[in-house]
């Protein structure tokens, strides 16, 4: 991993081990370059929380919950910090297959700010961590509702 980039999957190991209730009634999956893949992941879901770091003018830390159509809106400086980002996939897959559009997608997105080989976490999204777990949390108790 690089840096800030782990806060996805950081943001999901906390959650599975804070909400066990939850976290045995959800499918969880770990990718870390999804890229296309994603839409197969996708393929047959009535909902899809995503949890990843992002880049952002945003300061470093914050914590950031958009939907499909806000992550649409996504431009290079608000895209995920690895390769082709989750806006450019989702529109990509949007365009060619109809059935996404019936998957309500959430991002629960941490800016992040040091993505460099071998860095650690940052401060900040360390802190926000946290945050963002609680954020998935409720994110799944409202789809149950």
């Amino acid at each position: 991993m690089r840096g800030d980039d782990a806060a996805g999957l950081e943001v999901v190991r906390l959650w599975q081990e804070r909400y066990l209730s939850s976290a045995d009634r959800v499918k969880v999956e770990f990718s870390e370059l999804p890229g296309l893949a994603l839409l197969d992941s996708l393929a047959g879901k009535d909902a899809a929380i995503l949890v990843d770091a992002v880049h952002s003018s945003a300061s470093v830390g914050t914590v950031l919950r958009l939907g499909a159509d806000e992550l649409a809106s996504f431009t290079p400086e608000t895209a995920p910090s690895h390769g082709w980002g989750l806006a450019e996939t989702l529109r990509f897959g949007f365009s060619i297959y109809p059935w996404l559009g019936k998957c309500r997608i959430t991002l629960i997105g941490i800016v992040g700010g040091d993505f460099g080989l071998g860095a650690r976490i940052s401060p900040e999204v360390a802190i926000a961590i946290s945050k963002a777990g609680e954020m998935v949390e409720r994110e799944i108790q409202a789809l149950n509702n």
